[in-house]
This record gives structure tokens, sequence and C-alpha cells, in this order.
């Protein structure tokens, strides 16, 4: 059990410092490793970084810092619910669509491949980009929905998405855009795992493979949170970048093992 706590306490550094989530870090890793079927990992995944985003949120909460933009945060957290909702029906379909489970595994390592190679383009050549800035509530719950059937149906929690599109469309900063991400993904996540526990569609998981991830989600949620009050944005800039280059690695040779399992 100690690569399940070690995995998911280290992505949940990154994902806090960075604002992904863990997700991207944790879905990708345990696919390459096949610790677990595709339907477990999707969702060890999600309740390690509900556990993270519900622990860092509520930390900042508490402490009264206004790193959270409530007037935009909440319909994007709203729109992303929803989202979680749909995008977890959605690869509920595709898994079903093919007979061998690595297969939907594969498809799901492309998605994110794709996702992954498109923001760290954007992120590269974000300072010559022009950005917007979205208040309209309506506006807000619709990319907030995309948001969330895209996080959902890869697994991922929201990760670099998040980060994207916060950065575009609210042209926010690096830091307070992490802090908005986790916001979004605790809502999306939560969504995700009482849509799960409602269908009955909880896979088979061993307890202390649970246990030992969300320790180590928690656990991860206090040192990220830590770093990212050390880090300036341009470190969480860099760092970010560096991940995005290991998990487009990684899911590009899942994808292979997928398909030729």
């Amino acid at each position: 059990m100690a690569e399940y706590f070690l995995i998911s306490f280290l992505a949940s550094i990154v994902g806090a410092i960075c604002g992904i989530g863990g997700g991207v870090i944790i879905k990708p890793v345990m696919d390459l490793f096949r610790l677990e079927t595709v339907s477990t990992i999707n969702f060890l995944s999600c309740c390690t970084v509900l556990s993270m985003s519900l622990y860092s949120v509520g930390r900042t909460m508490l402490a009264g810092e206004k790193k959270v933009e409530l007037r935009t945060g909440t319909p994007l957290a709203l729109g992303a619910a929803v989202g979680g909702v749909i995008g977890k029906e959605l690869f509920q379909l595709v898994k079903s669509a093919f007979a061998n489970q690595n297969t939907a595994g594969a498809v799901q390592a492309g998605c994110l491949a794709a996702v992954t190679v498109g923001t760290l383009v954007y992120t590269v050549m974000r300072s010559r980009i022009c950005t917007r800035r979205i208040e309209n509530p309506a506006g807000c719950i619709g990319i907030g929905l995309a948001l969330g059937v895209m996080s959902s149906f890869l697994g991922i929690g929201g990760g670099p998405i998040n980060l994207v599109v916060l950065y575009y469309f609210f042209s926010m900063d690096t830091k307070t855009a992490a802090a908005n991400s986790l916001y979004i993904i605790l809502f999306s996540q939560a969504a995700s795992f009482i849509s799960t526990l409602m269908t009955h569609s909880v896979p088979a998981f061993r307890i202390g493979s649970l246990v030992c991830m969300v320790a180590g989600g928690i656990g991860g949620g206090i040192v990220g949170r830590a770093f990212n009050k050390k880090l300036d944005n341009h470190a969480v800039d860099r760092l970010f970048i560096g991940l995005m280059a290991v998990i487009i690695g990684i899911s590009l040779y899942n994808v292979h093992i997928g398909l030729t399992a």
C-alpha cells in the first residue's frame, strides 16, 4: 500500500501548489503501473482529489484569504458540478463500447495527452495572448459545465484545463487561478462522487488502498499549501510547465500500452 500513499501524497503536493488537484498526475501514473482497473483508478483518484481540495479550500476560507473570487468562482463551480455528473456518464458509455477496459483507458490517455499539449502550448505563449474578463453568471456556468465534463471524463479532477480557462477567460494570475481551480475541483469531484454512490456504480476496491490515498491527498494538500505560500508566480509556472511535459510523455505511453494490452 505504500506506493498508493506515495503517489497520492506527491501528486497532491504539486496539485495544491499549481491548483491542478493532483488527479492529472494520479490517473496516468496509476495507469502506467497498472495498479488497478481503469474504473477503480478513476474512483480512487476522485476520492483523493476530493479530500485534498476539501482541505485546501476549507483552510483558505477559514484563514480569510481572498484568493477565491466567489462572484465568478461559484457559478463556475456549480456548472462544473453538473458537468462532473455528465462526464462520468459519458465515460461509462465509452467504457461500455469496448470489451477491454484497457482500450477505454487508452482513449482517456489519448484525450489527456491532447488536452495537456494544448495547455502546455498556451502556458508557454501566455504572455503574448490577450485575455478576457467574463462576469456574466450564465457564461460562467456554461464554462464550468464544459470544465466539469472534461475533467470527470478524463478522471483527473480538473487539472490543467481549469488553469488555462481561468487564465484566458478571467484574466487571473497564477496563484489566484490555482485557488479558484481547487474551488471548482471541489464541486465537480463532490458531484461525481455523490453520483457514483447514488447510481450504485462504485467499482471494486480495497479499503486499505482508499485510506492510503485519501491520507496521502490530505497530507499532500497540507504540504502543498505551505509551499504555495512561499513560491512566487514564476516558480509555480515553471513547475507547472515541467509537470505538463512529464504527463504528456506518460499519457502517450499509456495509449500505446492500452491499445496493445
